[in-house]
């Protein structure tokens, strides 16, 4: 991915939290045939290592996770909060017209080497974690136990885990940082002024991105 300095963002914790937030990712993996990218909700633990792990699910089914290349690592990029620009919003329009659009994003590439797990106790703890996440705060929650005891077992079967390893953590955060500080205010503005949550998270993000 290719980053100038002014938009790459480094610090794990806030790669994480993308991540966290954004958790449906992009899987790309080397076969034989070529690249094969399927989409899947990734959970990501801060450890082990420098970066953290990535881990997930696929359909045993599907073919990825049997024909990717040994050796190369996988690919899973997940997108945060993204925004068309107008240079409408920009001071520096009324000050000499030398503006054009752009579009805001921030997104996260994670790689690592691609392990599959087909261990029927690990595949039940991570599907009821990632259930237990995503019905918390649901008057209906529904759970795990909730299904007959004998069908889990037979979707557990039509799954396989996936965990990667992450070797390396690379976030870009386009958040007009290369825009004077008047360009960046009349953004922010412009950006609260639109409907909807996306363009109130993009606000916020051109609002908080660090310029060094």
């Amino acid at each position: 991915m290719y980053v100038p300095r002014q938009f790459d963002e480094t610090r794990v914790d806030t790669l994480h939290a993308l991540i966290h937030a954004h958790p449906l990712g992009t899987l790309v993996t080397l076969t034989p045939d070529g690249l094969e990218a399927n989409h899947t909700p990734f959970e990501i633990d801060a450890g082990p290592g420098e970066f953290g792990t990535l881990r997930g699910h696929l359909a045993r089914a599907n073919t990825q996770w049997r024909d990717s290349v040994a050796g190369v690592e996988a690919l899973a990029v997940f997108h945060g909060p993204e925004r068309y620009i107008t240079p409408s919003w920009y001071a520096t329009k009324q000050e000499t017209g030398k503006v054009v659009p752009t579009w805001n994003y921030a997104v996260v590439h994670a790689r690592g080497p691609l392990r599959v797990i087909e261990d029927r106790a690990w595949l039940r703890a991570f599907v009821e974690r990632l259930t237990t996440r995503y019905e918390a705060g649901r008057a209906d929650a529904w759970a795990v136990a909730d299904a007959p005891a004998d069908f889990i077992e037979s979707l557990l079967g039509a799954i396989v885990g996936i965990e990667i390893p992450i070797t390396r953590l690379t976030g870009k955060w386009k958040a007009s940082q290369n825009r004077p500080e008047g360009d960046r205010d009349g953004v922010v503005e412009g950006l609260r002024r639109e409907p909807g949550d996306a363009a109130a998270a993009m606000a916020e993000l051109v609002r908080n991105a660090r310029r060094d």
